[in-house]
């Protein structure tokens, strides 16, 4: 390769998926991860030799031990911590995982080890229990099931997204 390569200024992002389940009273649920101080989806990372499609049904498998159907992708939120600081660039995915039957929610078993358990919460309580883009990336997904996927930069509406400027939910 020359030096004159265009692929050297390539950006090699990871790609995580997560699945956005909801219960009967609309609740959205959270694991609680061993590894981090706030509850997250169900989801990960793809490994090589899967899309992030089956990552998200993988991950979902892993981490409740459970395989309920997976729809369509919600959100595309294109992540990049600071350039400046050598950052890493993520491409963070969510599916829909549509109103979970409660059979699905009887069979979730944790492995205690990766996830500790796993709650409904209200959807006016998730900012409470988790990180900021996180919970502008689940508000997102919610309004997506209505109104399509939605692309996000940072865990915000890219400002050109006109299906969303005129609306009055804004982050």
């Amino acid at each position: 390769m020359s030096n004159d390569d265009p692929t050297l200024n390539f950006i090699t992002p990871r790609v995580a998926a997560g699945v956005l389940f909801t219960d009967d009273q609309d609740q959205v649920l959270m694991v609680v991860p061993s590894y981090k101080d706030y509850l997250d989806i169900p989801g990960g990372y793809v490994e090589k030799g899967e899309t992030p499609y089956q990552a998200a049904g993988r991950e979902v498998f892993e981490e409740l031990d459970i395989r309920p159907p997976i729809g369509r992708l919600l959100v595309a939120d294109w992540w990049e911590d600071s350039p400046e600081a050598n950052g890493t660039a993520k491409l963070l995915l969510i599916f829909d995982g549509g109103r979970i039957d409660p059979t699905h929610t009887q069979m979730i078993k944790t492995d205690g080890n990766e996830i500790d358990r796993y709650c409904f919460c209200p959807q006016n309580t998730i900012a409470d229990v988790t990180i900021p883009r996180l919970a502008n990336r689940i508000a997102e997904a919610l309004l997506a099931r209505m109104e399509g996927p939605i692309y996000l930069e940072n865990g915000h509406l890219v400002p050109t997204d006109a299906r969303r400027t005129k609306g009055a939910h804004r982050h």
